[in-house]
């Protein structure tokens, strides 16, 4: 088994770690790796004097763990979702979105700096530092095995949050003028123990909201970085969804005459699910239903909030998920889900809605990623990206103002972990080789299918256009393009493992 630096760190640190009982094992990554990204300096960024410059109120918001086909304009009978259709129909919906990772903590940092969430060290969900000793124990075996190659539970990052050295929306858009706020669900390092993985030490200058995901334990609140409840009981999550949607309009109330970065980042659908009464047992599709038409009916309040602030025509509003759905809820019929490369792992519901901008009604079915978020955002305020990194986003702003047709994207590539395991070019997918997860009962009927082996051989070849539920395998049909898409992911991995963190002008 060949052994990069990254791993034998990873080895290492977590073969001494069951030896040692139990310690947190992101403490230990985090002294045996410093990322070369933290080498750099936050950088200055140039105005771009070409650039129209804009300044428009900007609000992204992000579901944990939804589904493709959870939304009513994305083909849901079961869930209602009048408040998000309306956003859709009134702007742009993207067909072929994707987020950077089929997980919680790579998916974010992917959004957050345009970058590969491998660059970072973050390759799977981040763990609080202080989970019950069982449960450390119980993981840190399951990843020894792993990084033995004896297990597909896939391994830990090797960072322990995102690295004071990346460079988030939020540094950026502050450098401009733009007051900035984080409302829910950070999971990029626990700042509870962690204080440099603090949303503020990342751009923002308001917080509400939890560590982590909402399934792990202690799960503390704060506001900024002061704790004001030190674990949020089952019987009070239910209300977590109306929590964080209230701190939102509470932050667009205050809006004045700077523009603002909000970033509305749900703790839900991700499971444990749990619906306040106002909501449970009253849509079609289960609790997991009921959980989205609340997440749905907040939003819409979230919205009227902008529409009574004066500035909706100035206001960008962005709609996604993290990654595709989990236990439960609707990935739209694609194959797979939450933690695989297959397209119900990545790709995600986009709208993008900004009156007088985007075309309402419209549809745009180019290939595109969370990692672009970042460089059009900057583009559409003036900035040049930064020139010390690899970003490895696209400027989309042509798509969702209609003036270019094309995406910019030569390749999307799909990791499970550090490994890379798929490429997009154009219309065709290809997989050199999926590793599964190991899904405990219950698994959705999607899951159940994977696990009843309808894999057979590798590699595997997709024409998406006439089947983007991955069915029909063309890889003896078309070898030469299967040639063609070893030799992209083959240069692509000689180039990561030569710069893992996209640093330029490395000395």
């Amino acid at each position: 088994m060949a052994v990069s630096r990254r791993n034998m760190l990873k080895l290492a640190a977590t073969g001494s770690l069951v030896g040692l009982g139990g310690i947190g094992i992101n403490s230990l990554l985090s002294d045996k790796n410093e990322l070369e990204i933290n080498r750099l300096q936050q950088p200055v960024l140039k105005k771009n004097p070409a650039a129209k410059k804009q300044s428009p109120n900007i609000l992204v918001i992000m579901t944990d763990d939804l589904g493709f086909g959870d939304l009513g304009c994305y083909g849901s009978k079961a869930i209602n979702t009048p408040n998000i259709d309306k956003l859709a129909s009134a702007g742009m919906k993207f067909t072929d979105f994707y987020s950077s990772n089929a997980v919680c903590s790579p998916a974010r940092y992917g959004l957050l700096t345009g970058r590969y969430p491998h660059r970072g060290g973050l390759q799977f969900p981040l763990w609080a530092e202080n989970q019950p000793l069982g449960r450390r124990l119980a993981r840190s075996a399951a990843q020894f095995l792993g990084n033995l190659g004896l297990t597909d539970v896939g391994e830990d990052s090797i960072s322990d949050g995102m690295a004071p050295g990346e460079l988030t929306i939020a540094e950026a858009l502050r450098q401009v003028g733009y007051r900035t706020g984080l409302m829910g669900k950070w999971h990029l390092g626990d700042f509870a123990h962690l204080p440099r993985y603090h949303p503020h030490k990342h751009g923002f200058d308001e917080f509400y909201g939890l560590p982590y995901s909402n399934s792990m334990k202690p799960l503390p609140l704060y506001r900024g970085e002061d704790k004001i409840q030190d674990d949020v009981p089952d019987d009070e999550q239910s209300k977590l969804t109306r929590k964080i949607s209230d701190e939102a309009i509470k932050f667009i109330k205050k809006s004045d005459e700077n523009p603002y970065f909000l970033m509305l980042s749900y703790t839900a659908p991700h499971r444990p699910l749990f619906a306040s009464d106002e909501f449970r047992y009253k849509s079609k599709g289960g609790l997991y239903g009921d959980v989205v038409e609340e997440i749905d009916f907040y939003v819409g309040k979230v919205l009227d909030a902008v529409d009574k602030s004066n500035k909706a025509d100035d206001t960008l509003i962005l709609f996604t998920s993290d990654n595709g759905a989990w236990y439960y809820g609707s990935n739209g019929g694609l194959r797979g889900g939450k933690g695989q490369s297959f397209e119900g792992g990545f790709r995600v519901p986009l709208i993008a809605n900004w009156p007088g901008h985007i075309q309402a009604g419209s549809i745009c079915q180019e290939p595109a990623i969370n990692l672009d978020i970042f460089p059009t955002l900057l583009s559409l305020v003036g900035l040049d990206i930064p020139t010390d990194r690899i970003i490895d986003g696209k400027n989309i702003l042509g798509l969702l103002t209609g003036a270019e047709a094309g995406s910019p994207h030569d390749a999307l590539f799909f990791y499970h972990n550090d490994i890379l395991e798929g490429i997009r070019v154009g219309k065709y997918k290809y997989y050199r080789k999926i590793n599964l997860y190991k899904f405990p009962a219950p698994v959705n009927k999607t899951m159940a299918g994977l696990a009843a082996g309808k894999l057979g051989k590798w590699p595997l070849l997709y024409d998406l256009e006439r089947d983007p539920y991955e069915n029909y395998d063309l890889s003896d049909n078309q070898p030469e393009l299967v040639a063609k898409m070893e030799a992209i992911m083959s240069f692509w991995e000689k180039q990561m493992t030569a710069n893992p963190e996209g640093i330029m002008n490395r000395m």
